[in-house]
């Protein structure tokens, strides 16, 4: 119970902090930087085919249906591939809740819409699964490395460097602002981390 009174006290504070963060990014980066990459991510644009999250959500199903069907025929799967179908199902379930629910929620326009004449503010409620904030590819991301990051923690610095240049091409290509990649790494990590602690726990619980 001390244990997990830590790990919330832990987590409340890092959401404060990223809240500071994600609020001054909001009001004084935000719309500099997406205007400073503006021509730049004209050269970028083509990724986004490669790397929509139709496509991830897609490789993330194939791989959960993959070792289900090892499952079925061997009886069970390695350590490895448990943890790689829990990070992939949460990666899912963190990007459905972010694109029905918080885009929903804050309704921020997109950095295009907001090139375009859009107003850079929350509008509550009126959002679309279009909108920018959080970021869903950094929710997909966050939420598939937290696992690891929980599961197997020589993973974190890779994993970390790995997601920090996921949020740094979504910047420069003028996917998101700079608010939005913070928020949605916050938000798939934590999720990530959650999922991970409960596996663990679950392990922990198993008889010897």
């Amino acid at each position: 119970m001390k244990r997990l009174i830590i790990i919330i006290g832990i987590w409340f504070l890092s959401l404060v902090a990223c809240a500071a963060v994600v609020a001054f990014l909001f009001v004084r980066m935000d719309v500099p930087t997406a205007l400073h990459f503006w021509k730049v991510s004209r050269v970028l644009k083509p990724l986004n085919g490669a790397f929509g999250a139709a496509i991830v959500l897609s490789a993330e199903s194939a791989v959960i249906l993959a070792t289900v069907l090892v499952r079925l025929v061997r009886g069970h799967i390695s350590v490895f591939g448990e943890t790689l179908a829990i990070a992939c199902l949460t990666s899912i379930c963190a990007y459905g809740i972010n694109s029905h629910v918080l885009k929903v929620l804050f309704g921020v326009p997109n950095p295009t819409d907001v090139m375009h004449g859009a107003t850079h503010s929350f509008i509550f409620w009126m959002g679309s699964e279009n909108s920018s904030f959080p970021s869903g590819h950094m929710v997909l991301a966050g939420a598939f490395a937290g696992v690891f990051m929980r599961l197997n923690r020589a993973s974190i610095w890779p994993l970390s460097a790995l997601l920090l240049l996921a949020a740094g091409l979504l910047v420069v290509g003028d996917w998101h602002f700079l608010s939005d990649v913070v928020a949605g790494t916050f938000f798939g990590i934590s999720a990530g981390i959650l999922a991970g602690e409960g596996r663990a726990a679950h392990l922990n619980s198993e008889p010897s």
